[in-house]
């Protein structure tokens, strides 16, 4: 499955804000989401980036202008043509071109000619941005349907900070794909664990497992993307969309606490994260000398407070479990599914190659209380999420299992 932006006609419009550099990263990103990318760049944009580097990078060769195309009406081909149109940076000039219909160059031309969805993201001083007829132009264009990425606070071209900073490429790439992906989980909250718990054995040593928490945080993206209000609770920050709450945790205890605190608010829960099921019991507060000799380690059993979620669950609440197995994958999976009430859950074999903990790519199988199972070949992790998230909508639109059936 992969990228929104796969197979996706994007024309990327670049105009003259020192913001420009940031484009070259932006076009490189969506090329390697598999998009093709046409970049449209002003007369201004090329005081600050050269034509021949986007060309480099590109899908097609750089449009400059209205008039050194053979095609004769070149907005109007390039307007129909696109899936989407991004601008980035985009500047006040641009911005207000837009806004009152005015064309005079081959970008704004296309903006007026396209019925693709538009995604402008805004540039320039904070003085600038904060200006009354900036603002009216953006709601002007908002109002219309347009996109806006709104710009970052941070350190400035003139050496001052302020708002008005152009967001990261990564964060461009984000919004652009969101904008391509169905918002069929708006209105839902969403809560995901990810990480794998750490469970001290002395003031410096833990007990831990390999999962690095990158399958988790592609669940809250995807479901960001789709249009839910996203919590976090983990035990490893990662890069994550603007809007997801994240909670920093260690121990299997402290993730209980804030997750079981926040469950009532949520329609969907989703835990991917790899809870330790033993703990050292009475762990010193000081670390543990190697002359003092090999010391006696005592396991406890950790709380399944997972078990507690699936028990008190809500009316219409969703709830999927992670099922990390290394043999009788399925088998193993199928039992958690029944015996901790849940949903769904994803069977995962951690000993398969390329999949499970630590890797950039995963395989797994998605089983219902329902019966049903769904087999996602290896795949990135963000594909793997989507067709969680996919799982997800199906459980909350069938009809409640009964849960005494064996």
């Amino acid at each position: 499955m992969g990228s929104r932006l796969a197979g996706r006609r994007v024309l990327l419009g670049v105009t003259g804000g020192i913001a420009a550099y940031k484009a070259i990263e932006v076009c490189r990103r969506m090329v390697d989401a598999g998009a093709h990318v046409v970049p449209v760049l002003t007369a201004g944009a090329q005081r600050f980036v050269g034509a021949t580097t986007f060309s480099a990078l590109a899908s097609e060769p750089v449009r400059r202008s209205l008039w050194d195309d053979t095609d004769p009406i070149p907005h109007t081909r390039l307007g129909q043509s696109a899936d989407l149109v991004v601008v980035a940076p985009a500047t006040a000039r641009v911005l207000s071109d837009y806004a009152t219909g005015r064309s005079n160059d081959l970008l704004t031309a296309t903006l007026l000619a396209t019925r693709a969805p538009v995604l402008v993201c805004p540039a320039m001083h904070t003085e600038m941005w904060e200006h009354p007829a900036v603002q009216e132009n953006l709601q002007t264009l908002r109002r219309r349907g347009v996109h806006v990425l709104d710009p970052d606070s941070g350190r400035l071209a003139g050496g001052d900070t302020g708002a008005g900073r152009l967001p990261t490429p990564e964060a461009i790439v984000e919004a652009a794909e969101r904008v391509l992906t169905p918002q069929d989980m708006a209105g839902l909250r969403v809560l995901i664990t990810a990480g794998g718990t750490r469970e001290p054995i002395d003031a410096v040593r833990v007990i831990t497992n390999r999962s690095s928490g990158k399958q988790g945080y592609a669940l809250a993206a995807e479901a960001a993307a789709r249009g839910a209000q996203v919590d976090v609770v983990a035990t490893v920050e990662r890069p994550h969309p603007r809007g997801v709450d994240v909670v920093l945790v260690e121990t299997a205890a402290e993730m209980q606490d804030a997750v079981v605190g926040r469950t009532d608010a949520c329609d969907v829960i989703v835990l991917a994260a790899a809870v330790a099921d033993f703990r050292a019991k009475a762990p010193p507060d000081r670390k543990i000398k190697k002359d003092e000799g090999v010391p006696e380690l005592v396991l406890e059993p950790t709380h399944d407070w997972s078990v507690d979620l699936g028990e008190r669950k809500r009316p219409g609440q969703v709830i999927v479990g992670f099922a990390a197995e290394t043999d009788d994958v399925l088998a193993n999976a199928r039992a958690k599914l029944r015996r901790k009430h849940l949903d769904l859950i994803v069977a995962n074999d951690v000993a398969a190659a390329g999949a499970g903990f630590g890797h950039d790519t995963n395989q797994v199988v998605i089983i219902s209380s329902a019966g049903m199972e769904e087999d996602v070949p290896l795949a990135d992790k963000r594909s793997v999420a989507r067709a969680v998230m996919d799982a997800v909508l199906v459980s909350r639109a069938a009809v409640p299992v009964n849960r005494s059936t064996p």
